[in-house]
């Protein structure tokens, strides 16, 4: 049963049952440490089981923005091919944790040759149309910044006594320059101080928020793994600020998911195993490097 559902998890995460997909042998490939360390707060928080919660949340900060909605909507596959999507952004994110620096080279490749094709108009805050490119350095900084905050904040609030938040922003800043963004927040004040100012002068809801968050909230997993992410979805809802959830149509919910979530991901956790397959990997690699 416990490896029945490991299974199953990894293959919604990553696309295969091992939580090996064929990209996990990039992990391995290179002949140094990649951009952070076994120790670092990089890995602490990308291999931390509560990184479920984190990705949830930097989705829906995501469709906050109108030009990454309309990117989202026009280009994305996540109505036909949903588990697709999330295991697109799952090799990004993990093979830029816990690759080499060569590997990670040849990942951002991928994502910026994706990128190219990633364009058309949305309508601005404002209400006028506007040109959008995904290789846009704004572009990239909200991405950028939504899932920094968005894996931050849930690492803190199911590892509240995680003391090295500014270290993981300046560390994590690193993971954009391979895709042109150079102007990454270095520091949590510095985070907050940008999310604001995107608050204030672009983030607004367009045509396609309800459907697309609705989709977040409520995708086609099957009702037994469907069970699971509601409580992950409503503890990513209950993380984000006021304006937020009101830019998203979202309502408030209690503190009481999150603390069920927190047993939930506990169990998890003890199926899964400590760590990932990636991990795994990545610390084979690193082990050769001695």
């Amino acid at each position: 049963m416990k490896h029945r559902i490991a299974n199953r998890f990894r293959q919604i995460v990553s696309g295969s049952p091992d939580g090996r997909p064929e990209w996990v042998k990039q992990i391995e490939i290179g002949d140094d440490v990649g951009l952070f360390g076994v120790d670092s707060p990089v890995w602490k928080v990308h291999g931390d089981i509560a990184t479920l919660v984190g990705g949830v949340r930097a989705l829906l900060l995501q469709a906050a923005h109108p030009a990454a909605l309309t990117g989202v909507a026009e280009h994305s596959r996540y109505e036909t091919d949903p588990l697709g999507r999330l295991a697109g952004t799952s090799r990004w994110l993990t093979i830029t944790t816990f690759g080499s620096t060569q590997a990670i080279d040849r990942e951002a490749a991928r994502v910026n040759a994706m990128h190219k094709r990633v364009t058309g108009n949305y309508v601005t805050k404002a209400g006028n149309t506007s040109s959008y490119k995904a290789s846009d350095p704004r572009y990239l900084l909200w991405v950028h910044c939504a899932f920094t905050d968005s894996f931050l904040q849930t690492h803190l609030e199911f590892r509240p006594n995680f003391a090295d938040g500014d270290e993981y922003v300046r560390q994590w800043s690193k993971s954009a320059l391979g895709l042109g963004l150079h102007d990454a927040p270095q520091s949590m004040a510095e985070l907050k101080s940008v999310m604001d100012g995107f608050a204030e002068s672009e983030l607004a809801p367009s045509a396609h928020t309800a459907d697309v968050v609705r989709f977040i909230m409520k995708p086609p997993l099957g009702s037994a793994p469907l069970i699971f992410y509601r409580f992950l979805a409503k503890s990513a809802v209950y993380s984000l600020t006021p304006i937020q959830r009101e830019i998203l149509g979202l309502k408030q919910v209690s503190k009481a998911w999150v603390v069920a979530t927190t047993y939930l991901l506990a169990v998890l956790s003890w199926t899964l195993g400590k760590e990932s397959p990636s991990q795994e990997v990545a610390r084979a690699r690193i082990a050769r490097l001695s």
